[in-house]
This record gives C-alpha cells, sequence and structure tokens, in this order.
C-alpha cells in the first residue's frame, strides 16, 4: 500500500511546460527526456511493488 502518491518534481513539471513552448538546448533537451524517463520508471517500478502481497507501507519520495 502507498501512503503517498508519486509526483512527478517541480523540475520535471516547468520543463515540460518550457518544452512545450520554446527550443530547449541540447543540453536542456536532454535533461528534460532523462527526467521522463526516470519519473515513467518510477511509476512502472511501483506497479511492480503494488503487485506485492502481504502488509506493508510504502512511501515515495518525489524529491529523490
Amino acid at each position: 500500500m502507498f501512503y503517498k502518491p508519486r509526483l512527478a518534481t517541480s523540475e520535471l513539471k516547468l520543463l515540460r511546460l518550457l518544452n512545450a513552448r520554446m527550443n530547449l538546448t541540447g543540453r536542456e533537451k536532454q535533461h528534460y527526456l532523462n527526467l521522463e524517463k526516470r519519473f515513467e520508471g518510477e511509476l512502472k517500478f511501483d506497479l511492480l511493488l503494488d503487485e506485492l502481497t502481504g502488509e506493508r507501507l510504502l512511501l515515495n519520495d518525489p524529491a529523490a
């Protein structure tokens, strides 16, 4: 059971907005894509953890 939901970091939210409105530099774009991949991976990992049986409390750290 998850105690709190997984949320995108404020940096990822900001880069999503900026990416939609302007051309990011190559370095900024790569950083943005890395953050997106990381967030997607964390969501997939959360799905795997959710399938575990037994009593446990899972705490997600969105700032990590």
